[in-house]
């Protein structure tokens, strides 16, 4: 029975795959300009602002033990089991963003910025729980940078998502030579990560500020979000399980 779903988990997996490796569309393109010229509007406070929340998360990520406690890997599990446990992890976390997204949204602007870091929040957390279910212990380093390189594929600009899925591609290879965490950090472009992060959800998100509507797009966006990275983080780990 588990190889029948192993069989199907890879022809899932080689359709995902062509998806993330696809040249842009005339439209991702467009919409890419449009979101630089929108960047290019915003006063550089509010760049300050989401650019310290992503790197808080980033340094929570790598150095800190907020994501790392309960998180245990789970050991001896063939996939479809651990598949279900992980589809169960997604109901929960989807609707625990819908919640959150509905709940900011209807505030306006000042609980639209709120949003934010909370949101990054709710999908570490995710990523964590995603790792321990497919056996991998966050308690090292490089899964937890692997977990950073899942967030950056889920949410990145086309020719960001390729490059970063190749270093997901050959991660047994090349996890060995990675910087340690300090340089790691020390070596971001702070600004940079954020942008690529908010480029593919402000357009979206923009529209979470506008109150009473807000609430309708902050939980419908937030639920969609959530969905994106689960699929992202299923067929990264089983890269990882079935192709190593």
């Amino acid at each position: 029975m588990d190889e029948l779903y192993e069989d199907r988990a890879r022809i899932e997996l080689k359709r995902w795959q062509r998806k993330v490796e696809k040249k842009s569309s005339l439209a991702s393109i467009y919409t890419r300009k449009l979101q630089t010229k929108v960047n290019n509007q915003i006063p550089e406070k509010i760049h300050s602002i989401f650019t310290i929340s992503v790197k808080n998360m980033v340094q929570a990520t790598l150095v800190g033990s907020e994501y790392t406690t309960t998180t245990i890997p789970l050991e001896g599990v063939p996939l479809q089991e651990r598949e279900i446990k992980l589809e169960e992890k997604v109901k929960v976390y989807k609707k625990t963003a819908a919640f959150e997204g509905a709940g900011t949204g209807a505030g306006g602007i000042i609980l639209g910025m709120v949003d934010f870091p909370l949101l990054l929040s709710i999908k570490m957390r995710f990523l964590f729980e995603a790792a321990s279910i497919y056996g991998f212990d966050v308690k090292d380093y490089r899964e937890r940078l692997f977990i950073l390189y899942l967030f950056q594929l889920a949410y990145s600009s086309d020719n960001k998502k390729r490059d970063v899925f190749e270093k997901i591609k050959r991660w047994e290879q090349i996890k060995d030579d990675l910087p340690d965490k300090e340089t790691y950090l020390e070596e971001i472009n702070w600004k940079s990560f954020q942008l690529e992060y908010r480029d593919h959800i402000d357009l979206i998100k923009l529209l979470q500020l506008i109150p009473g509507f807000g609430a309708i797009v902050g939980a419908i966006a937030n639920y969609h979000f959530l969905e994106v990275l689960g699929e992202t983080a299923k067929n990264s780990y089983r890269m990882r399980l079935l192709e190593s």
